[in-house]
């Protein structure tokens, strides 16, 4: 319920109606969707009957998905599609449904399926989340440091701009970065537990 919240929130809202005008608008909408309601959907669905990892393991597999996201967010940065998005009600609509299933099938291959395939697969699950990070922090400091608008000419453009780049780099990078840690730790003691139990069994 919280994830549908989050996407209620970013697309009900007045975000798409700002996006036209502001940068940072838009780029709060597209770190809500992939950052914010794609991970509580995923943490949601993972481990139940209708988790994709539990059917289909090798398709839905966290690096793949990691470069599948990593083409559908740098794609839709580019100027022309942008542009058509921030402007064009069709394209907006387009990009924010590439961006929630790219975003879920990301946090979905990196956190779902049952405890055997999460163990098995949590090495490529960290992989997948902190290359995610590094993407997401490398196109956030482009926009931050910046010293021109990169879509359109305004001089005063460039200060939506570089908040819109932070918010990508804080609220973005971070949240897939601490994914990958979280997923760590549960990897770390996953694996301690069996060393524990086979201690257990020699004493």
């Amino acid at each position: 319920m919280l994830g549908l919240g989050v996407l209620a929130a970013a697309w009900l809202g007045p975000l798409p109606a700002l996006a036209s005008g502001s940068f940072a608008a838009h780029m709060t909408m597209h770190i809500a969707v992939v950052a914010g309601a794609a991970p509580l959907l995923a943490f949601a669905i993972a481990g139940t009957g209708v988790d994709p990892v539990r059917v289909i393991p090798h398709i839905v597999a966290p690096i793949p998905a990691s470069l599948l996201e990593l083409v559908v967010v740098w794609a839709w940065h580019a100027p022309a599609l942008h542009h058509a998005a921030r402007h064009e009600a069709p394209a907006l609509v387009m990009e924010q449904a590439t961006f929630v299933m790219a975003g879920l099938l990301l946090w979905i291959a990196a956190l779902g399926g049952d405890r055997e395939q999460r163990r098995v697969r949590a090495g490529s699950g960290v992989v997948a989340l902190l290359f995610t990070s590094m993407h997401m922090t490398l196109l956030g400091a482009l926009f931050a440091l910046a010293g021109r608008p990169l879509f359109h000419g305004a001089p005063s453009a460039v200060e939506d701009q570089h908040l819109g780049g932070v918010i990508m780099l804080l609220v973005g990078g971070a949240s897939y970065l601490l994914g990958g840690l979280a997923l760590t730790a549960i990897a770390l003691r996953a694996r301690s537990v069996p060393a524990v139990q086979r201690q257990g069994s020699a004493a």
